[in-house]
């Protein structure tokens, strides 16, 4: 036994001297290299090593690795990140300087001496490793960092199955990482070359980069890590599973004490600082890290919002992959036109209105800026990523099922608008020479099929008689108001805020309809949900018979707020990459859309709306603290109901109904926060949803008086009838 276990031990001892000799060998080449680079070329054997040496360059364009993107609101606040790995890249000086010295100490502490590949440490290692010691890898930071980018630049083109771990690396692989690292510290200063190591190297659970180990571990930024704490995080990246300090605590502080050893052995610390530091626990105060709408800070339909804006414009990539890549990947910075202020306040009024809701009726807040079309707040009652039992869905009651180019916006599609689309119609009344105050037969129900409607543009008009319904003809029911007494005659502003539907057919009985048509295209009302025009001259939508989002109908009355100017709705007001350089964004574009007289005389007929008429009941109020106009509306099964409420400074549409079921269920024999209504109508829940917002924001955009019309707009002695 004694003869085999000296044998045994002679053959062992005879492999580690040959393995020594080879590898010395070997390393001597490398060393070589590495000093006399030209003599790698001395002869035909390396000719192949010449070849991928005249490649090199390309390969040391240092390509920035995955960065996270933050979507910020307009006054600087986080709705949420995207990200494939967690990273926020930060300047070396914005680092706490125990980090620099501690990542040094514990990896290269020859970094500022050796130019990318470190003789002494190459050798240290072989010997160590022949002579059967703790296997070393020898891997400067320069080499560490130059593996760390050519595996980001794998991943980013998708070659994740190339990406090479330090376990699995060839003779090969280390003569590339070396020759690399040489060249690298060519074209680099030391500190840029730390910085770039401390902003990709993975921390572990997600967290790749100083600034995200900083906030992930300890809930601070990088600049505030104190010694222990960079000294534990400085010990993690040679193996961060095994000295993970949340699942194997006792190994990261041995680790971390290492590091610390390390410090004080290279004079970067003082002996009391080592002592207080190695007698400190992990003391971690971890916080989560979760990307994307479904873990945004405030308004996750906003921000989903945003992310398609983005997914589709070309100008962040020519296809959908690469555009992904940009936001997953890119490091962009989006500030929004969101208000924090006022999403906070949308987001608390519409849980408010529909808080005990088990019918799950929707209810949406959306706020527009008038004269910059600016998105100002984006709310609604349901949960984007939900616990079960809750009200749930990802779908956006606010916006248009896609945008103009028929890409997905993940919309609801819109609802039916009712008598919020009364207001259009006024406007082109007066467009055609009529008069605020002019009377009109408001006792007409019915308009056959064959009635004489004013027809410019030649398309077909409909009719409205109960009569042609009943003989079994095509034709809507005739026309209905909401109380039998406004079947009369009255003058037409009297019809508009108290929004009698006879009087609005009295009005198109007497216009070109093709001005309508005109007028809803010009403030820039269509379809919710596949972005098509509206035709008015198929009747119904006269009284809001085609869905449209509340975006789009908030920035229709923004129109008549800015004086006639339409201004497309815009999220985006700035994206910078990580570098700071600015990409494509969104800027106002506005147009002359309607005459100023004309917004004027509709906005005097919509002052009152809220004072005597058909949003009497909406909480006065509202009407002390600012000049204020608005428009109900609900369409005919009740299961869509609206208040759009406008200043001078901000334009909201208020929704409430059957946001899920396309307005199937009638918003009847329904109860909302212990409340039973026989049946809702647009002053009901919509109206006060709205009024209480206003109450609490419409300071915060300062409103003027809105102008008044010229006197000969309104008519004749300008009488309204009596009430």
């Amino acid at each position: 036994m004694v003869r085999k276990s000296l044998t045994s031990g002679s053959h062992t001892t005879l492999a580690r001297m040959l393995g020594f000799v080879v590898l010395s060998c070997l390393c001597g080449a490398l060393v070589a290299a590495y000093f006399v680079p030209q003599i790698a070329a001395a002869g035909a054997a390396v000719s192949s090593s010449m070849n991928f040496y005249k490649g090199l360059p390309s390969e040391l364009a240092v390509r920035p690795p995955a960065q996270t993107t933050r979507i910020l609101t307009s006054d600087g606040k986080l709705i949420a990140s995207f990200y494939e790995e967690n990273r926020v890249r930060v300047p070396l000086k914005e680092m706490s300087p125990y980090v620099k010295d501690a990542v040094v100490a514990i990896e290269d502490s020859r970094f500022y001496e050796h130019s990318g590949v470190d003789p002494v440490g190459v050798l240290r290692a072989l010997v160590s490793n022949v002579a059967g010691g703790d296997r070393q890898g020898a891997s400067t930071l320069t080499q560490q960092y130059v593996t760390n980018v050519a595996n980001e630049a794998k991943i980013t083109s998708g070659r994740e199955d190339e990406v090479i771990l330090s376990g699995e690396k060839t003779f090969g692989d280390k003569v590339r990482e070396m020759k690399l690292a040489i060249e690298l510290e060519k074209k680099f200063t030391k500190d840029q070359i730390l910085e770039g190591y401390l902003n990709i190297v993975f921390f572990n659970r997600g967290a790749y980069g100083i600034e995200a180990a900083a906030q992930h571990y300890y809930s601070v930024p990088a600049s505030k890590l104190t010694l222990p704490q960079a000294a534990l995080l400085a010990g993690l990246v040679n193996s961060p599973s095994l000295y993970d300090p949340v699942s194997n605590p006792e190994n990261s502080l041995k680790r971390r004490n290492l590091v610390l050893d390390a410090m004080l052995a290279q004079v970067k610390i003082t002996k009391k600082q080592h002592d207080t530091a190695a007698a400190t626990g992990v003391g971690l105060k971890l916080r989560s890290s979760k990307q994307g709408c479904a873990a945004a800070a405030m308004a996750p339909y906003f921000c989903d919002y945003i992310s398609h804006l983005i997914l589709n414009n070309r100008a962040y990539g020519a296809d959908t992959e690469a555009r992904e890549q940009k936001l997953f990947r890119g490091g962009l910075t989006i500030t929004t036109t969101l208000d924090s202020r006022l999403q906070a306040a949308a987001q608390s009024q519409v849980n408010s209105t529909a808080g005990a809701n088990p019918g799950k009726w929707g209810a949406s807040l959306l706020t527009i800026q008038p004269g910059t079309g600016k998105i100002l707040a984006m709310a609604q009652n349901t949960v984007f990523l939900p616990e079960p039992g809750q009200f749930d869905t990802q779908l956006n009651f606010n916006v248009d099922a896609k945008d103009a180019s028929g890409n997905d916006l993940n919309g609801a599609g819109g609802f039916q608008p009712g008598s919020t689309m009364k207001p259009f119609t006024f406007a082109e009344w007066l467009h055609q020479g009529r008069k605020i105050t002019e009377e009109v037969d408001a006792t007409r129900r019915e308009y056959p099929l064959g009635f004489g409607w004013r027809d410019s543009c030649a398309k077909v008009v409909g009719g409205y008689s109960s009569k042609q319904r009943a003989a079994g003809l095509e034709a809507a029911d005739d026309l209905q108001n909401a109380s039998e007494g406004y079947y009369r005659r009255m003058p037409a502003n009297y019809g508009l805020y108290n929004s009698i539907n006879t009087a609005t057919f009295a009005e198109v009985a007497q216009l070109d309809i093709c001005g309508i048509d005109k007028m809803v295209a010009a403030v820039g009302l269509r379809s919710g949900l596949d972005g098509s025009e509206i035709n008015m001259h198929q009747l119904g939508n006269i009284l809001g018979g085609t869905a449209v989002s509340p975006l789009n109908l908030a920035t229709a009355f923004a129109t008549f707020a800015a004086d006639g100017r339409y201004c497309a709705p815009i999220a985006i007001q700035r994206v910078t990459d990580f570098t700071g350089r600015a990409l494509s964004s969104q800027q106002p574009v506005c147009r002359a859309a309607v005459e100023p007289q004309i917004a004027r005389g509709v906005n005097s007929v919509l002052q009152d709306v809220l004072k005597k008429g058909s949003g009497v009941y909406i909480n006065p109020k509202v009407q002390s603290k600012v000049p204020v106009a608005a428009k109900t509306g609900t369409n005919n099964s009740n299961g869509a109901t609206w208040v759009l409420g406008y200043t001078t400074g901000m334009a909201t549409a208020s929704f409430f109904g059957d946001a899920l079921n396309g307005q199937k269920r009638p918003g009847r024999d329904l109860t909302i926060n212990g409340k039973h209504y026989d049946r809702i109508d647009g002053y009901m829940i919509a109206g006060p949803q709205w009024a209480n917002y206003m109450l609490k924001v419409a300071k915060m955009y300062p409103a003027k008086p809105f102008p008044k019309p010229p006197a000969s707009m309104i008519g004749k002695g300008g009488q309204v009838a009596p009430q």
